[in-house]
């Protein structure tokens, strides 16, 4: 039965007390401990209940994420949360089985007659960190892996998406037990008691500053994380794309979420010669997708005061050290914040140092593709990269001199949502991989085994050293 209706709350969502986040973390572990290696019927039926219960619920979860960011476009929850979730949950189910099969491994002549094996076995309980800016495909992208991984798993939800933390925390009660799948809500001190925790796998998805807290807490208990971070993920437009072609793709990557989101493009790199034609080109592009920025539904807001502040204060800092400011709007709407270019940027400024996650554009010319190369090369290693050009040769360049966690050629984004593709950063821009098989694989002990049965050949080699068989066992093996 589809939720009716929901008193959102207006503050911030309860908090789960540290007691109880230790109460579930054992309920999970006994859980698990009781049933180790769930079998495929099992997987597929948890995976079924969440494909159902998100498209049930979908206009409740449009309102709550709305709600949340005082605005969010219907349709950008739908395309970028709803739509690849459920993708996501489908792709699972279909691949689940054939990833539970043990994988056959070969023995070497030395070591006959033995057989060997891989086993993927689940983890344990995995403890999963949500950020704010896609609190529903964030969270369910590492659920469906570590799920169809046979795992427990808890979910700590962002402080800043109080409506969609309590909804999914009401939702998935109604599908899961809390000793399969649990919701933790809090602050940030409810977060550094969760990733203290000792779970068997942590993932989390956030700014670099914070996960550097998260990996240091985790490091205690020597538990392993995935982090999938961020950072300035660059655009490079070439000499002879078109230049439509590459400003309305980076628009769409840009303006969806407001740029809230790790993989939009945090700067693009243009030839000195196409600058003007870039802007007018950018300029265009978006005022087709946003005509207004006024009570327009598709044009999301900044999720809350701090972050429009932080945003504001990038601009002033620009502006103060020389960039020209070029505003696309006269002005915005509460939170739906202008679309602006900046140009003639340097490293001295905040907009080039930190990620800009917001509709903050900075241009950064180039004179040869090289001097792109040497740009991008000489700071932290990205996300993302985007190469807008037709030339394969140059596209091959693109791929073997730079460094990212994913690469789009003419597009944007999209490398996100392809499930048969590992999502996972580089550096400071994360470590580790999930979506798809890899998700599977992240949240599995690929197990091997190593069989002999009654008959043992190995004696051959055993103490005392010296003997000729021994001898003729080197002869014939070592070389």
């Amino acid at each position: 039965m589809p939720v009716e209706s929901v008193q959102w709350p207006t503050l911030q969502a309860a908090s789960t007390p540290p007691d109880t986040l230790e109460r579930l973390f054992d309920l999970q572990r006994q859980a698990f401990a009781a049933n180790p290696m769930p079998i495929a019927g099992q997987r597929l039926q948890w995976l079924d209940s969440l494909h159902q219960l998100l498209s049930d619920e979908r206009q409740a979860l449009i309102e709550a994420i709305s709600t949340d960011f005082s605005h969010r476009s219907a349709d950008e929850t739908l395309l970028a949360e709803l739509m690849p979730s459920l993708h996501n949950i489908r792709y699972a189910r279909r691949h689940v089985k054939k990833w539970m099969r043990t994988s056959r491994r070969s023995v070497g002549m030395a070591f006959q007659p033995a057989s060997a094996k891989v086993i993927y076995q689940p983890l344990g309980v995995v403890g999963v960190i949500v950020p704010w800016n896609y609190p529903l495909y964030l969270a369910i992208g590492p659920l469906v892996g570590a799920l169809a991984a046979g795992n427990r798993v808890m979910l700590k939800l962002s402080e800043s998406t109080p409506a969609t933390g309590e909804l999914l925390k009401t939702l998935f009660a109604r599908i899961f037990p809390e000793d399969l799948v649990a919701v933790v809500l809090g602050e940030a001190e409810v977060g550094m008691a969760f990733s203290k925790l000792p779970f068997d796998h942590l993932l989390f998805t956030g700014a670099t500053s914070i996960g550097r807290h998260v990996m240091r807490a985790a490091a205690e208990n020597l538990t392993p994380v995935t982090l999938e971070l961020g950072g300035k993920s660059p655009a490079i437009v070439s000499q002879d794309v078109p230049i439509m072609d590459a400003a309305e793709r980076i628009a769409f990557g840009k303006t969806m979420n407001a740029g809230q989101t790790c993989v939009a493009p945090d700067y693009v790199l243009v030839p000195a010669n196409r600058i003007d034609e870039f802007v007018s080109a950018y300029r265009q592009a978006v005022k087709r997708f946003y005509p207004t920025l006024t009570d327009n539904p598709d044009y999301t807001a900044i999720i809350n005061p701090r972050q429009m502040a932080r945003l504001n204060g990038y601009i002033a800092d620009a502006s103060s050290k020389g960039a020209q400011i070029v505003s696309l709007y006269e002005q915005g709407q509460g939170r739906r914040m202008p679309f602006s270019l900046l140009l003639d940027v340097n490293d001295d400024m905040l907009v080039m140092q930190d990620e800009i996650f917001g509709p903050l554009l900075p241009i950064v010319p180039y004179e040869r593709i090289e001097q792109a190369f040497d740009y991008i090369n000489r700071r932290p290693r990205p996300l993302a990269l985007y190469y807008f050009g037709y030339d394969k040769a140059e596209q091959n360049r693109v791929l073997e001199q730079t460094h990212s966690g994913g690469v789009c050629l003419n597009d944007t984004l999209l490398h996100v949502a392809q499930d048969d593709l590992p999502f996972g950063g580089i550096g400071p821009s994360g470590m580790g991989h999930y979506h798809g098989h890899e998700g599977f694989l992240t949240f599995s002990k690929a197990k091997g085994v190593f069989i002999k049965q009654r008959f043992n050949a190995a004696r051959l080699i055993y103490p005392p050293y010296g003997k000729a068989i021994q001898k003729l066992i080197y002869k014939l093996f070592i070389r």
